[in-house]
């Protein structure tokens, strides 16, 4: 969950997004009602749905929308509690995964990462078929210095039997810092590698990283801020980091958490609902980019 976004700063953008229309994302949908805190979103071939988590506070559940935003389906991941859920990814064998490691205060000793199988996608409740457990060896404070609070997470993607996490720097002095960590996808308890840093441009509100997403060719990395997006490419190993970069501004300003590959060149993005504004999930055409 994130820091509160500032009104002044968000109601200045939304009047500037909505006077001069010049957002290269398009809104698709309002979501449900009942989903005002989305935190990830993926979208599943198999079941021709986006599906969707909240965060801490919520419930142990995962929706999946149809390309309407209908809720299609709701399974309840029973033998779990949804601590911080922080955001949704898949396998190349269509595969979900839930990420709970959401880590405002840098305390947490039990982060984790469920499998849910694709076969379950069909019922309204299931069982995670392992569950994947890990700590960062960076890490010797729990909470540490409020300088050092680089230890939250709530973006991540899985790659070719792995999970890379980007961290969200809660630092005093926040200079845009995202760190990149390996996990194996198989069960047990897991010491995070770290692979690589990346430093984004803007203050916290625009440049802390809350979502990301790897296309399904396995050629682009995307990392989501409120504001922003930062598309990674040509990599040659799996420090996406160390690819060229393109940052992206999206004109839109509001508490995005979720981003998810449709396809090769379209992407879903959700936001959380504050107020009377979020709550939405948009269109963001690669194509369109220059």
């Amino acid at each position: 969950m994130l820091k509160k976004i500032f009104p002044i700063v968000l109601l200045s953008s939304l009047l500037s997004f909505c006077q001069g229309d010049s957002s290269i994302v398009t809104e698709l949908y309002a979501l449900p009602k009942q989903l005002k805190e989305v935190s990830g979103i993926v979208y599943s071939n198999s079941t021709q749905l986006a599906w969707v988590l909240e965060d801490s506070g919520n419930a142990n559940k995962i929706y999946g929308l149809n390309n309407e935003g209908r809720l299609e389906k709701t399974i309840t991941i029973v033998q779990t509690e949804n601590i911080d859920w922080e955001d949704i990814t898949k396998d190349s064998q269509e595969n979900l995964y839930i990420g709970d490691f959401g880590n405002n205060d840098n305390t947490r000793k039990d982060l984790a990462i469920y499998k849910i199988d694709k076969e379950a996608l069909n019922i309204s409740s299931a069982v995670p078929s392992y569950k994947i457990s890990f700590s960062y060896p960076e890490q010797t404070e729990f909470p540490p210095k409020k300088t050092k609070l680089f230890y939250d997470v709530e973006a991540f993607v899985e790659y070719k039997n792995s999970f890379y996490l980007f961290t969200k720097n809660r630092s005093k002095d926040f200079d845009g810092t995202t760190f990149l960590y390996k996990v194996p996808n198989q069960a047990g308890l897991h010491q995070a590698q770290l692979l690589g840093q990346f430093k984004a441009e803007g203050d916290y509100q625009n440049a802390a990283i809350t979502g990301a997403s790897i296309s399904p060719d396995e050629k682009k990395v995307i990392l989501l801020s409120h504001s922003q997006v930062w598309i990674f490419e040509n990599f040659s190993s799996d420090n996406f980091l160390s690819g060229k970069v393109k940052r992206v501004g999206l004109d839109h300003f509001s508490q995005k958490e979720a981003i998810g590959f449709k396809d090769n060149s379209t992407l879903l993005i959700a936001d959380e609902k504050t107020k009377k504004t979020g709550g939405k999930v948009y269109l963001l055409d690669l194509n369109n980019i220059d």
